[in-house]
Protein backbone atom coordinates (compact mmCIF):
# COMPACT_ATOMS: atom_id res chain seq x y z
CA UNK A 1 0.00 0.00 0.00
CA UNK A 2 1.25 3.45 -0.85
CA UNK A 3 0.94 5.05 2.58
CA UNK A 4 2.12 1.96 4.28
CA UNK A 5 4.85 1.55 1.78
CA UNK A 6 4.49 -2.08 2.14
CA UNK A 7 4.97 -4.62 -0.39
CA UNK A 8 3.27 -4.76 -3.62
CA UNK A 9 5.70 -5.57 -6.42
CA UNK A 10 8.86 -3.97 -7.57
CA UNK A 11 10.72 -2.83 -10.65
CA UNK A 12 10.72 -1.32 -14.18
CA UNK A 13 13.44 0.40 -16.16
CA UNK A 14 15.79 -0.44 -18.98
CA UNK A 15 19.27 -1.79 -18.54
CA UNK A 16 20.61 1.34 -20.16
CA UNK A 17 18.90 3.52 -17.57
CA UNK A 18 20.37 1.53 -14.72
CA UNK A 19 23.81 1.49 -16.34
CA UNK A 20 23.69 5.29 -16.61
CA UNK A 21 23.17 5.46 -12.85
CA UNK A 22 25.88 2.90 -12.17
CA UNK A 23 23.45 0.31 -10.83
CA UNK A 24 23.96 -2.69 -13.08
CA UNK A 25 25.57 -5.84 -11.82
CA UNK A 26 24.06 -8.15 -9.29
CA UNK A 27 25.79 -8.25 -5.94
CA UNK A 28 27.80 -11.27 -4.95
CA UNK A 29 26.46 -13.58 -2.25
CA UNK A 30 27.30 -12.53 1.28
CA UNK A 31 30.39 -14.44 2.39
CA UNK A 32 28.55 -15.32 5.57
CA UNK A 33 26.51 -17.75 3.48
CA UNK A 34 29.57 -19.91 2.81
CA UNK A 35 31.13 -19.73 6.25
CA UNK A 36 29.63 -20.80 9.52
CA UNK A 37 26.73 -22.60 7.85
CA UNK A 38 25.15 -25.31 9.85
CA UNK A 39 24.65 -28.82 8.59
CA UNK A 40 21.14 -29.84 9.61
CA UNK A 41 20.60 -33.09 11.34
CA UNK A 42 18.20 -35.60 9.87
CA UNK A 43 14.78 -34.08 9.59
CA UNK A 44 12.61 -34.77 12.58
CA UNK A 45 9.51 -36.75 11.71
CA UNK A 46 6.49 -34.51 11.24
CA UNK A 47 3.04 -35.91 11.80
CA UNK A 48 1.18 -36.71 8.60
CA UNK A 49 -2.15 -36.64 10.37
CA UNK A 50 -4.63 -34.14 8.89
CA UNK A 51 -3.87 -30.62 10.07
CA UNK A 52 -5.24 -27.17 9.30
CA UNK A 53 -2.87 -24.23 9.20
CA UNK A 54 -4.14 -20.67 9.40
CA UNK A 55 -1.92 -18.37 7.35
CA UNK A 56 -2.41 -14.58 7.54
CA UNK A 57 -0.99 -11.89 5.29
CA UNK A 58 -1.71 -8.41 4.02
CA UNK A 59 -1.70 -7.21 0.43
CA UNK A 60 -3.68 -6.29 -2.65
CA UNK A 61 -5.54 -8.49 -5.08
CA UNK A 62 -2.50 -9.46 -7.15
CA UNK A 63 -0.67 -10.69 -4.04
CA UNK A 64 -3.70 -12.56 -2.81
CA UNK A 65 -4.13 -14.38 -6.12
CA UNK A 66 -0.57 -15.62 -6.46
CA UNK A 67 -0.34 -16.49 -2.76
CA UNK A 68 -3.36 -18.74 -3.14
CA UNK A 69 -1.59 -20.43 -6.06
CA UNK A 70 1.48 -21.05 -3.89
CA UNK A 71 -0.80 -22.47 -1.20
CA UNK A 72 -2.46 -24.78 -3.74
CA UNK A 73 0.97 -26.05 -4.76
CA UNK A 74 1.93 -26.63 -1.14
CA UNK A 75 -1.29 -28.50 -0.39
CA UNK A 76 -0.78 -30.70 -3.46
CA UNK A 77 2.64 -31.72 -2.10
CA UNK A 78 1.36 -32.05 1.49
CA UNK A 79 -2.07 -33.66 1.13
CA UNK A 80 -2.53 -33.90 4.89
CA UNK A 81 -2.32 -30.10 5.25
CA UNK A 82 -5.26 -27.80 4.65
CA UNK A 83 -4.43 -24.09 4.71
CA UNK A 84 -6.98 -21.55 5.80
CA UNK A 85 -6.08 -18.23 4.15
CA UNK A 86 -6.68 -15.03 6.10
CA UNK A 87 -5.79 -11.88 4.20
CA UNK A 88 -6.59 -8.20 4.48
CA UNK A 89 -5.14 -4.76 3.86
CA UNK A 90 -2.13 -3.79 5.97
CA UNK A 91 -4.07 -1.72 8.51
CA UNK A 92 -6.92 -4.21 8.71
CA UNK A 93 -4.57 -7.13 9.38
CA UNK A 94 -3.25 -5.57 12.57
CA UNK A 95 -6.74 -4.61 13.68
CA UNK A 96 -7.74 -8.27 13.28
CA UNK A 97 -4.64 -9.66 14.95
CA UNK A 98 -4.80 -7.49 18.08
CA UNK A 99 -7.86 -9.20 19.63
CA UNK A 100 -6.64 -12.61 18.43
CA UNK A 101 -3.33 -12.01 20.21
CA UNK A 102 -5.14 -11.03 23.40
CA UNK A 103 -7.24 -14.21 23.21
CA UNK A 104 -4.29 -16.48 22.33
CA UNK A 105 -5.75 -17.53 18.97
CA UNK A 106 -3.34 -15.98 16.47
CA UNK A 107 -2.99 -17.66 13.04
CA UNK A 108 -0.30 -20.36 12.88
CA UNK A 109 1.76 -18.46 10.30
CA UNK A 110 1.75 -14.66 10.30
CA UNK A 111 3.18 -12.32 7.71
CA UNK A 112 5.02 -10.01 10.13
CA UNK A 113 6.11 -6.40 9.75
CA UNK A 114 9.15 -4.75 11.34
CA UNK A 115 6.93 -2.20 13.12
CA UNK A 116 5.19 -4.96 15.09
CA UNK A 117 7.93 -7.59 15.45
CA UNK A 118 9.37 -6.49 18.79
CA UNK A 119 5.92 -5.86 20.27
CA UNK A 120 4.66 -9.35 19.44
CA UNK A 121 7.94 -11.04 20.36
CA UNK A 122 8.32 -9.35 23.73
CA UNK A 123 4.72 -10.17 24.64
CA UNK A 124 5.46 -13.87 24.12
CA UNK A 125 3.15 -14.15 21.11
CA UNK A 126 5.73 -15.51 18.64
CA UNK A 127 7.67 -18.77 18.65
CA UNK A 128 11.46 -18.84 18.43
CA UNK A 129 12.30 -20.32 15.03
CA UNK A 130 15.82 -21.39 16.01
CA UNK A 131 14.85 -24.96 17.03
CA UNK A 132 13.28 -25.52 13.61
CA UNK A 133 16.50 -24.39 11.94
CA UNK A 134 18.56 -26.64 14.19
CA UNK A 135 16.47 -29.72 13.43
CA UNK A 136 16.38 -28.98 9.70
CA UNK A 137 12.70 -28.11 9.24
CA UNK A 138 13.73 -24.61 8.13
CA UNK A 139 16.86 -24.63 5.97
CA UNK A 140 18.91 -21.45 6.51
CA UNK A 141 22.08 -22.56 4.72
CA UNK A 142 21.59 -20.20 1.76
CA UNK A 143 20.61 -17.16 3.85
CA UNK A 144 23.30 -14.83 5.19
CA UNK A 145 23.49 -13.92 8.86
CA UNK A 146 23.17 -10.22 8.02
CA UNK A 147 19.75 -11.02 6.61
CA UNK A 148 18.72 -13.24 9.51
CA UNK A 149 19.72 -10.58 12.04
CA UNK A 150 16.78 -8.47 10.89
CA UNK A 151 14.42 -11.05 12.38
CA UNK A 152 16.12 -11.40 15.76
CA UNK A 153 14.85 -9.86 18.99
CA UNK A 154 17.03 -10.27 22.08
CA UNK A 155 19.10 -12.82 20.19
CA UNK A 156 16.19 -15.08 19.25
CA UNK A 157 14.91 -15.59 15.72
CA UNK A 158 11.24 -14.71 15.98
CA UNK A 159 10.72 -13.92 12.30
CA UNK A 160 12.31 -15.17 9.11
CA UNK A 161 12.84 -12.40 6.53
CA UNK A 162 11.34 -13.46 3.20
CA UNK A 163 12.52 -10.61 0.99
CA UNK A 164 14.86 -7.62 0.92
CA UNK A 165 13.82 -4.07 0.05
CA UNK A 166 15.40 -0.68 -0.43
CA UNK A 167 13.73 2.72 -0.44
CA UNK A 168 13.37 4.23 -3.89
CA UNK A 169 11.47 6.80 -5.92
CA UNK A 170 9.53 5.76 -9.01
CA UNK A 171 9.77 8.69 -11.42
CA UNK A 172 7.36 9.44 -14.28
CA UNK A 173 9.81 10.33 -17.06
CA UNK A 174 7.21 11.74 -19.45
CA UNK A 175 5.69 14.04 -16.84
CA UNK A 176 9.07 15.48 -15.92
CA UNK A 177 9.99 16.05 -19.56
CA UNK A 178 6.63 17.71 -20.26
CA UNK A 179 7.26 20.05 -17.33
CA UNK A 180 10.57 21.00 -18.94
CA UNK A 181 12.79 19.61 -16.20
CA UNK A 182 15.61 17.12 -16.42
CA UNK A 183 15.19 13.73 -14.82
CA UNK A 184 17.14 13.90 -11.55
CA UNK A 185 20.52 12.24 -11.32
CA UNK A 186 21.07 9.43 -8.85
CA UNK A 187 22.80 11.78 -6.37
CA UNK A 188 19.92 14.27 -6.14
CA UNK A 189 19.12 16.04 -2.87
CA UNK A 190 16.00 17.21 -1.05
CA UNK A 191 16.78 20.71 -2.38
CA UNK A 192 16.65 19.28 -5.90
CA UNK A 193 13.34 17.64 -5.04
CA UNK A 194 11.95 20.97 -3.79
CA UNK A 195 13.03 22.83 -6.93
CA UNK A 196 11.00 20.47 -9.11
CA UNK A 197 7.79 21.41 -7.31
CA UNK A 198 7.22 24.75 -8.99
CA UNK A 199 7.75 23.40 -12.51
CA UNK A 200 5.36 20.53 -11.87
CA UNK A 201 2.84 22.81 -10.17
CA UNK A 202 2.64 24.94 -13.31
CA UNK A 203 1.47 21.79 -15.11
CA UNK A 204 -1.10 21.05 -12.38
CA UNK A 205 0.92 18.12 -11.06
CA UNK A 206 2.16 17.13 -7.60
CA UNK A 207 5.66 16.13 -6.54
CA UNK A 208 4.22 13.08 -4.76
CA UNK A 209 1.17 12.25 -2.67
CA UNK A 210 3.02 12.23 0.67
CA UNK A 211 6.05 10.78 2.41
CA UNK A 212 5.19 8.29 5.10
CA UNK A 213 6.41 9.84 8.34
CA UNK A 214 7.44 6.65 10.16
CA UNK A 215 9.69 5.76 7.22
CA UNK A 216 11.10 9.05 5.96
CA UNK A 217 11.73 10.88 9.22
CA UNK A 218 13.90 7.96 10.48
CA UNK A 219 15.57 7.88 7.05
CA UNK A 220 16.33 11.60 7.31
CA UNK A 221 17.73 11.06 10.80
CA UNK A 222 20.09 8.39 9.41
CA UNK A 223 21.31 10.88 6.81
CA UNK A 224 22.18 13.25 9.68
CA UNK A 225 24.05 10.56 11.61
CA UNK A 226 21.17 10.11 14.05
CA UNK A 227 18.68 7.34 14.77
CA UNK A 228 14.99 7.21 15.52
CA UNK A 229 15.40 5.08 18.65
CA UNK A 230 18.03 4.70 21.33
CA UNK A 231 19.85 1.37 21.43
CA UNK A 232 17.90 0.21 24.49
CA UNK A 233 14.54 1.26 23.01
CA UNK A 234 13.73 3.36 26.07
CA UNK A 235 13.90 6.74 24.33
CA UNK A 236 14.23 8.43 20.97
CA UNK A 237 17.70 8.20 19.48
CA UNK A 238 18.12 11.96 19.16
CA UNK A 239 17.90 14.69 21.79
CA UNK A 240 18.10 17.85 19.67
CA UNK A 241 14.81 19.08 18.17
CA UNK A 242 16.82 20.58 15.31
CA UNK A 243 16.46 17.39 13.26
CA UNK A 244 12.66 17.35 13.52
CA UNK A 245 12.49 21.10 12.83
CA UNK A 246 14.78 20.92 9.79
CA UNK A 247 12.92 18.03 8.16
CA UNK A 248 9.39 19.16 8.88
CA UNK A 249 10.02 22.80 8.04
CA UNK A 250 10.97 21.49 4.60
CA UNK A 251 7.96 19.14 4.54
CA UNK A 252 5.55 21.92 5.60
CA UNK A 253 6.89 24.11 2.80
CA UNK A 254 6.11 21.39 0.23
CA UNK A 255 2.63 21.00 1.68
CA UNK A 256 1.84 24.73 1.89
CA UNK A 257 2.95 25.24 -1.71
CA UNK A 258 0.67 22.45 -2.95
CA UNK A 259 3.44 20.04 -3.90
CA UNK A 260 1.82 17.23 -1.85
CA UNK A 261 -1.70 15.87 -1.72
CA UNK A 262 -3.95 17.68 0.76
CA UNK A 263 -4.70 15.82 3.97
CA UNK A 264 -8.43 15.68 3.31
CA UNK A 265 -7.86 13.94 -0.04
CA UNK A 266 -5.16 11.73 1.41
CA UNK A 267 -7.61 10.50 4.05
CA UNK A 268 -9.76 8.95 1.29
CA UNK A 269 -6.91 6.99 -0.28
CA UNK A 270 -6.83 3.24 0.17
CA UNK A 271 -3.07 3.19 -0.06
CA UNK A 272 -2.98 0.88 -3.09
CA UNK A 273 -1.23 1.53 -6.44
CA UNK A 274 -4.63 1.53 -8.12
CA UNK A 275 -5.43 4.88 -6.49
CA UNK A 276 -1.87 6.23 -6.21
CA UNK A 277 -1.31 9.79 -7.43
CA UNK A 278 1.75 8.89 -9.51
CA UNK A 279 0.07 5.83 -11.02
CA UNK A 280 -2.97 7.94 -11.93
CA UNK A 281 -0.78 10.50 -13.70
CA UNK A 282 -1.23 13.24 -11.09
CA UNK A 283 2.22 13.22 -9.45
CA UNK A 284 5.75 12.85 -10.76
CA UNK A 285 7.04 10.51 -8.05
CA UNK A 286 5.96 7.63 -5.86
CA UNK A 287 8.24 7.07 -2.88
CA UNK A 288 8.04 3.38 -2.05
CA UNK A 289 9.89 0.19 -1.22
CA UNK A 290 11.47 -1.51 -4.20
CA UNK A 291 9.10 -4.48 -4.19
CA UNK A 292 6.19 -2.12 -4.91
CA UNK A 293 7.61 -1.03 -8.24
CA UNK A 294 6.30 -3.74 -10.56
CA UNK A 295 2.68 -3.18 -9.64
CA UNK A 296 3.14 0.59 -9.74
CA UNK A 297 4.60 0.24 -13.23
CA UNK A 298 1.81 -2.05 -14.36
CA UNK A 299 -0.89 0.28 -13.07
CA UNK A 300 0.81 3.38 -14.52
CA UNK A 301 1.26 1.76 -17.94
CA UNK A 302 3.93 4.25 -19.03
CA UNK A 303 7.72 4.56 -18.73
CA UNK A 304 9.00 4.97 -15.18
CA UNK A 305 12.49 5.09 -13.78
CA UNK A 306 13.93 3.98 -10.46
CA UNK A 307 15.81 6.62 -8.51
CA UNK A 308 17.31 6.34 -5.03
CA UNK A 309 15.71 8.53 -2.37
CA UNK A 310 17.24 12.02 -1.99
CA UNK A 311 19.92 12.12 0.68
CA UNK A 312 20.74 8.41 0.37
CA UNK A 313 24.46 9.16 0.10
CA UNK A 314 24.67 11.29 3.26
CA UNK A 315 26.15 9.22 6.08
CA UNK A 316 25.32 6.10 4.01
CA UNK A 317 21.68 6.51 4.99
CA UNK A 318 20.52 3.94 2.45
CA UNK A 319 19.90 0.45 3.82
CA UNK A 320 18.26 -2.84 3.04
CA UNK A 321 15.38 -3.97 5.21
CA UNK A 322 13.30 -7.11 5.28
CA UNK A 323 10.28 -6.36 3.14
CA UNK A 324 8.35 -8.54 5.56
CA UNK A 325 8.74 -11.72 7.56
CA UNK A 326 7.00 -14.98 8.31
CA UNK A 327 6.50 -15.84 11.98
CA UNK A 328 4.91 -18.72 13.86
CA UNK A 329 2.42 -17.92 16.61
CA UNK A 330 3.39 -19.11 20.07
CA UNK A 331 -0.16 -20.43 20.48
CA UNK A 332 0.07 -22.62 17.36
CA UNK A 333 -0.66 -26.30 17.92
CA UNK A 334 1.05 -27.18 14.62
CA UNK A 335 4.42 -25.45 14.85
CA UNK A 336 6.34 -28.16 12.95
CA UNK A 337 3.91 -28.01 10.03
CA UNK A 338 4.05 -24.22 10.14
CA UNK A 339 7.86 -24.41 10.00
CA UNK A 340 7.67 -26.70 6.97
CA UNK A 341 5.42 -24.18 5.21
CA UNK A 342 7.85 -21.33 5.93
CA UNK A 343 10.75 -23.44 4.61
CA UNK A 344 8.75 -24.13 1.44
CA UNK A 345 8.03 -20.45 0.94
CA UNK A 346 11.65 -19.39 1.34
CA UNK A 347 13.51 -22.27 -0.33
CA UNK A 348 11.26 -23.92 -2.92
CA UNK A 349 12.31 -22.71 -6.38
CA UNK A 350 9.06 -23.65 -8.13
CA UNK A 351 7.04 -21.76 -5.52
CA UNK A 352 9.28 -18.74 -6.00
CA UNK A 353 8.70 -18.85 -9.75
CA UNK A 354 5.13 -17.99 -8.82
CA UNK A 355 6.11 -15.35 -6.25
CA UNK A 356 8.81 -13.79 -8.51
CA UNK A 357 10.12 -11.47 -5.81
CA UNK A 358 6.85 -9.59 -5.31
CA UNK A 359 7.44 -9.62 -1.56
CA UNK A 360 11.03 -8.43 -2.01
CA UNK A 361 14.21 -9.87 -3.50
CA UNK A 362 14.43 -13.48 -2.18
CA UNK A 363 16.70 -13.95 0.82
CA UNK A 364 18.00 -17.33 -0.36
CA UNK A 365 21.03 -16.98 -2.62
CA UNK A 366 20.09 -20.26 -4.28
CA UNK A 367 16.57 -19.10 -5.07
CA UNK A 368 17.71 -15.67 -6.21
CA UNK A 369 20.14 -17.17 -8.73
CA UNK A 370 17.63 -19.76 -9.93
CA UNK A 371 15.01 -17.09 -10.63
CA UNK A 372 17.14 -14.86 -12.84
CA UNK A 373 16.37 -16.64 -16.15
CA UNK A 374 12.64 -16.36 -15.41
CA UNK A 375 12.45 -12.69 -14.44
CA UNK A 376 10.88 -10.11 -16.73
CA UNK A 377 13.27 -7.26 -17.56
CA UNK A 378 11.72 -4.84 -15.08
CA UNK A 379 12.00 -7.37 -12.25
CA UNK A 380 15.67 -7.91 -13.10
CA UNK A 381 16.24 -4.18 -12.74
CA UNK A 382 14.83 -4.17 -9.23
CA UNK A 383 17.01 -7.12 -8.27
CA UNK A 384 19.97 -5.09 -9.58
CA UNK A 385 18.85 -1.96 -7.73
CA UNK A 386 18.63 -3.85 -4.45
CA UNK A 387 22.11 -5.28 -5.04
CA UNK A 388 23.38 -1.75 -5.74
CA UNK A 389 21.69 -0.44 -2.59
CA UNK A 390 23.29 -3.20 -0.53
CA UNK A 391 26.74 -2.11 -1.70
CA UNK A 392 26.10 1.60 -1.19
CA UNK A 393 24.27 1.54 2.13
CA UNK A 394 24.90 0.63 5.73
CA UNK A 395 23.22 -1.84 8.11
CA UNK A 396 19.63 -1.12 8.99
CA UNK A 397 18.65 -0.01 12.47
CA UNK A 398 17.47 -2.75 14.86
CA UNK A 399 13.78 -3.68 14.76
CA UNK A 400 11.62 -0.95 16.27
CA UNK A 401 11.15 -1.29 20.04
CA UNK A 402 7.91 -2.03 21.81
CA UNK A 403 5.88 1.16 21.81
CA UNK A 404 7.01 2.12 18.31
CA UNK A 405 3.51 1.69 16.88
CA UNK A 406 2.22 4.26 19.39
CA UNK A 407 5.15 6.53 18.55
CA UNK A 408 4.30 6.25 14.84
CA UNK A 409 0.70 7.26 15.54
CA UNK A 410 1.92 10.17 17.64
CA UNK A 411 4.24 11.30 14.85
CA UNK A 412 1.40 11.22 12.31
CA UNK A 413 -1.01 13.15 14.53
CA UNK A 414 1.64 15.69 15.55
CA UNK A 415 2.61 16.40 11.93
CA UNK A 416 -1.03 16.65 10.84
CA UNK A 417 -1.74 19.24 13.54
CA UNK A 418 1.29 21.18 12.38
CA UNK A 419 0.19 21.05 8.73
CA UNK A 420 -3.29 22.22 9.74
CA UNK A 421 -1.67 25.24 11.40
CA UNK A 422 -2.55 24.23 14.97
CA UNK A 423 1.09 24.34 16.08
CA UNK A 424 4.43 25.63 14.88
CA UNK A 425 7.11 23.21 13.77
CA UNK A 426 9.09 24.02 16.92
CA UNK A 427 6.08 23.27 19.13
CA UNK A 428 5.44 20.04 17.22
CA UNK A 429 9.08 18.97 17.63
CA UNK A 430 9.00 19.51 21.39
CA UNK A 431 5.64 17.79 21.85
CA UNK A 432 6.68 14.80 19.80
CA UNK A 433 10.00 14.36 21.61
CA UNK A 434 8.51 14.60 25.07
CA UNK A 435 5.48 12.39 24.45
CA UNK A 436 7.43 9.79 22.43
CA UNK A 437 10.03 9.52 25.19
CA UNK A 438 7.25 9.03 27.74
CA UNK A 439 5.80 6.18 25.66
CA UNK A 440 9.18 4.51 25.23
CA UNK A 441 10.18 4.96 28.87
CA UNK A 442 7.28 2.69 29.79
CA UNK A 443 8.67 -0.25 27.82
CA UNK A 444 8.77 -3.39 29.92
CA UNK A 445 6.64 -1.96 32.72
Amino acid sequence: MRRSLLASAALMMTAGQLAACGWLGAGQPDSSASSGRYEPSALIPVSRDPVTLRVAWWGGQNRNEYTLKVIERYESEHPNVKIQAEYASFDDQWKKLAPQAAAGVLPDVIQMDISYLTQYAEHGQLADLSPYAENGLIDLRDIGENTLSGGRVDGRLYALPIGSNALMAAADIGMLEKAGVAVPQSDWSWDDFSRLGSALGSQGKLLTSDLRHDVFFPFYLRSQGQHMYAADGKALGYADDKYFVDFYRMYADWYDRGFLLSLDKLAHKKGMPEDGEMELGKAAFAFEWSNQYILSSAVAGRPLRILPVPGWNENRALYLKPSMYLSIAANSKAKEEAAEFIDFWVNDIEANKIILGERGVPVSFKVKEALKPYLPPEQTEVFDFVSWAERQGSPMDPPSPAGAVEVDKLLNSTVEEMLFGKSTVEEAAKRFREEANAILAGNGE
